[in-house]
């Protein structure tokens, strides 16, 4: 996994609430056995017509937001069933951080794992974000795991939570399997004394 410390990146607007993980991925394509080649079927139903086509309407798909790596959202970001291939899709299209008013526990948790920062901040902090994003195409922040601290170049300066462990995995690029290896040696020594192995 990426380890996460700064990131500074351009910032794209999703002013949808309750976008679910079957809009993310679609199930179509979660027959995949690979755990790569997500990202292009990002949010799929809302990025191309049935025509195949690209749906030059939807946020993703305009021009000032190519390139993001930074989405501001709406309330209940990731609802739905519980897919892994959600943050998957997420990360692999490019983003880094998504910043919601709140998340599904599930999605929320996830995104952690997979190397992503998901920042819940308060409803009028995000109507802001989304003024200030809106007002200056190329808009970028800067995030930094280390202060939790999201910042521009126009003075914007917000403070933000993260749990102490999950941020400790995240600036370390532990995923689970990472964590549990941190440990070989202890696992080694139990095994070894019980003549496992």
């Amino acid at each position: 996994m990426r380890a996460f410390t700064q990131h500074t990146g351009l910032v794209a607007l999703m002013d949808r609430s309750n976008v679910d993980t079957d809009q993310i991925i679609p199930k179509q394509f979660l027959k995949r056995i690979e755990r790569t080649g997500f990202g292009e079927f990002l949010f799929f139903d809302w990025r191309y017509h049935d025509d195949g086509s690209e749906n030059a309407d939807f946020e993703l798909n305009l021009p000032r937001y190519q390139g993001a790596s930074i989405l501001v959202t709406r309330r209940n970001f990731g609802c739905g069933s519980s897919r892994e291939h959600a943050p998957w899709a997420l990360e692999q299209y490019g983003l880094r951080v998504i910043i919601a008013s709140s998340f599904a526990d599930i999605f929320f948790n996830n995104c952690f794992k997979n190397g992503m920062l998901p920042i819940r901040l308060e409803e009028d902090v995000i109507e802001d974000l989304f003024q200030r994003v809106e007002a200056s195409e190329g808009h970028q922040f800067t995030v930094d795991l280390e202060s939790c601290t999201i910042t521009d170049g126009a003075g914007l300066r917000i403070e933000f939570d993260v749990d102490d462990f999950r941020r400790h995995c995240l600036m370390n690029g532990l995923d689970d399997i990472a964590l549990t290896l941190e440990q070989e040696d202890k696992i080694t020594a139990y095994e070894t004394a019980r003549g496992i192995g």
